[in-house]
């Protein structure tokens, strides 16, 4: 019998694997500057992408190809083993060389400050040293136990390092995708109503452009050290004029404020050391490009927010009208939003009803995905058959072993896909050190390299640990158990932890669920504004950040930035500027424009505006809203009139500082005084203006 022929299958993967690098190529064409960034940084992330990208294309036709029989085409992708098992390889081992050796050397390289690659090499050299010295100082351990287990063969060598990268990035994947599997659904459930995704948009606010202002100013602090230092002609600066000309061309001092810039530099914070050496020029420089992919990055942000406040703004006015209208598109819009068919009534109805029920929808959909993953980790120590994803993957159990189609490629496909998306969103959501973060068409080329080896440290792991949802008559035959999980699960420990340790996975969840991480921030001082307490006070009196927000959003609109003309670069694109798509404007609700104007409200009595500052709880804690509560009830008290008639007649003495005629005329008015003066003033009072505090 002719064996049966893969070219259909061969051809479907040679195509797919160019769909996935052409995926790639635009992923790094919209975070990085493809023109101007270095091949030594293009190439290594371009695969890092591309080989985990690969991966979830090769679990699925793995598995149609070992359920397949020998004598018989499978109703599915497949590939000869031979071609399998080569494909393994390449994709395994370059990314468990990528990951650990070629990008965290490349990282610190791009991030070293040096002029020279001989100093940024050696900068990068060290800095790893440190880090694969603590690597295989945790390592020995197992390294012992797989001796002590196995013998000292070549065999157990590559078993301990395949073991050792698999917990170590199992550990890390399932607590980021626990978080991510709670984030992704509530995040959709969040953003339908758009009253509330507008007043998140408008809490975020405050705290970006706080951010943001920051950043502009410590970028403003270092190149006032770069001017001051360009200054100096002689003494150990004139060793490096050229590297310091060329910070100070870089700088780009602003013209606009040379005000702001003189005092700077005149002011004692503008610290240059006597001696210059090329250790202090190389910080400098790497603190300098910091600092400018740190501003680049908040401006992206307030950018963002900007262009999503007015959009949403929009969205909730042209309830009245029943039309959005909008402009010329932006020459950084995308090719989807520079195209429209829609008329202003169908964009409506788009906007206002169809996508927020379609993220509802979606909502839906993926907390039921993420209950179906969750359940298959809790379970399959139990029994493997109650995996839900088991079910979804193998469609035709034919005898002891099941077959994979077409269709349970595609869905095994789906399942790793958000596996690892979760694992991903978790990233770009956790605070990371040295403020990395992926900004559009300038990320820093050290956060490129580090999200870059994120993904393809985590890619493994969580293909493999899909494969353990699956029977063991079905896992057993693939090429990835062959030459990845025979090594992982050698020892008893290994199979021990990969069948027990992804039940951790509850905690990460309950943790995003319960959020338990904004209550100990809470507990422990650090917590602000929690996004659940917003939720729960809709109308947002006492919390006060998104109504700043709000003000500042409102104020950048009109062109009122307290950041001159750094501030108006985000919203020249929107206030009528050429080539711009025209923004609505932010509409102030009627109540919140007669709070800010001083008017007093149709909907209650006005109240004094003195009174109204001496009657808001602000700031109070427990003990002193106690105390002022006390101190009401003492301070309104009035004594019955046969206790006034009391002190009639009776003086104080002059050592109980009386002087003998006045004080003994009303109990009455010796009272209050008492209970102003003594009793009160235990609990906050002191104050003898008669005001009263509620």
């Amino acid at each position: 019998m002719k064996a049966p022929s893969a070219i259909g299958s061969e051809a479907f993967s040679v195509i797919a694997l160019l769909v996935i690098s052409l995926a790639v190529l635009l992923i790094l064409r919209h975070y990085l500057p493809l023109r101007t960034t270095p091949a030594y940084l293009t190439v290594p992330i371009f695969f890092a992408l591309g080989l985990p990208a690969s991966i979830i294309l090769l679990v699925p036709i793995d598995l149609a190809s070992s359920s397949r029989d020998e004598n018989a085409s499978s109703r599915g992708i497949w590939l000869p083993d031979r071609v399998l098992l080569v494909s393994w390889r390449i994709s395994y081992w370059l990314t468990f060389g990528l990951t650990w050796f070629i990008l965290p050397i490349l990282e610190e390289y791009a991030d070293a400050g040096y002029r020279d690659p001989k100093g940024r090499l050696m900068y990068s050299l060290r800095a790893n040293a440190q880090y694969q010295g603590l690597m295989l100082g945790a390592g020995l351990l197992g390294m012992i136990y797989f001796f002590i287990t196995l013998g000292g063969e070549l065999a157990s060598v590559k078993s301990l390092v395949m073991s050792l990268a698999y917990c170590w990035g199992l550990v890390l994947a399932i607590y980021l995708m626990g978080h991510g599997l709670v984030a992704i659904p509530r995040r959709l459930f969040r953003n339908s109503s758009i009253s509330g995704r507008l007043k998140r948009v408008q809490g975020d606010a405050a705290k970006v452009h706080e951010k943001m202002e920051e950043a502009i100013q410590n970028l403003e602090d270092l190149e006032a050290q770069v001017a001051e230092l360009s200054q100096r002609k002689t003494g150990s600066a004139k060793e490096f004029r050229d590297w310091i000309e060329e910070l100070a061309d870089e700088s780009h001092l602003p013209e606009s404020r040379p005000r702001t810039l003189t005092r700077r530099m005149s002011s004692p914070e503008v610290n240059v050391p006597n001696v210059i050496t090329e250790r202090y020029l190389a910080d400098l420089s790497r603190r300098l490009d910091r600092a400018r992919h740190t501003r680049a990055r908040y401006l992206d942000e307030w950018d963002r927010i900007l262009q999503t406040s007015t959009d949403t703004q929009a969205i909730l006015d042209s309830a009245g009208s029943k039309r959005i209208e909008i402009g010329e598109a932006s020459p950084n819009a995308s090719i989807f939003g520079r195209f429209t068919i829609l008329t202003p009534y169908t964009r409506y109805l788009y906007k206002y009803y169809f996508t927020p029920y379609l993220r509802i929808f979606f909502g839906c959909f993926f907390s039921v995905a993420s209950f179906c993953i969750i359940w298959s980790e809790v379970t399959k120590p139990i029994n493997q058959y109650f995996s839900i994803i088991s079910v979804t993957v193998v469609h035709h159990a034919e005898g002891e072993r099941g077959r994979i189609g077409f269709a349970g490629q595609v869905i095994a496909a789906g399942w790793i896909l958000y596996m690892c998306a979760a694992a991903l969103t978790s990233i770009t959501e956790v605070k990371v050190w040295r403020g990395r973060a992926l900004v559009r068409r300038n990320t820093h080329g050290e956060s490129a390299m580090w999200y870059a080896m994120q993904v393809a440290k985590l890619t493994v792991p969580l293909s493999f640990n899909f494969l353990t949802f699956l029977s063991d008559s079905v896992v057993i035959d693939t090429t990835f158990f062959n030459f990845f999980g025979q090594y992982v699960k050698s020892t008893s420990l290994g199979t021990w932890f990969d069948w027990l340790f992804p039940m951790f996975i509850l905690v990460p969840v309950c943790a995003t669920l319960f959020n338990l991480y904004g209550k100990v921030k809470s507990c422990v001082g650090y917590g602000g504004v929690i996004d659940d307490e917003d939720e729960e006070n809709e109308s947002g009196y006492g919390t006060g950040s998104w109504r700043e927000g709000r003000d500042l959003i409102e104020r950048e609109l009109q062109g009122a930035s307290s950041l001159g003309r750094l501030g108006q670069t985000a919203t020249d694109r929107r206030s009528g500027a050429p080539g711009s798509r025209a923004a609505p404007t932010l509409s102030v609700p009627p109540a919140e424009r007669q709070r800010a104007l001083g008017l007093p409200s149709a909907s209650r009595p006005s109240v004094d505006p003195q009174q109204r500052a001496s009657t808001a709880p602000e700031d109070e804690n427990f003990f002193e809203a106690f105390g002022h509560r006390v101190r009401n009830t003492v301070d309104t008290f009035e004594s019955p009139k046969w206790f006034q008639n009391i002190g009639d007649g009776i003086k104080r003495p002059k050592w109980m500082g009386g002087d003998g005629d006045g004080d003994g005329d009303g109990g009455s008015n010796a009272e209050p005084s008492r209970s102003g003066s003594d009793f009160s003033r235990w609990f906050g009072g002191g104050r003898q203006d008669g005001r009263v505090r509620l």
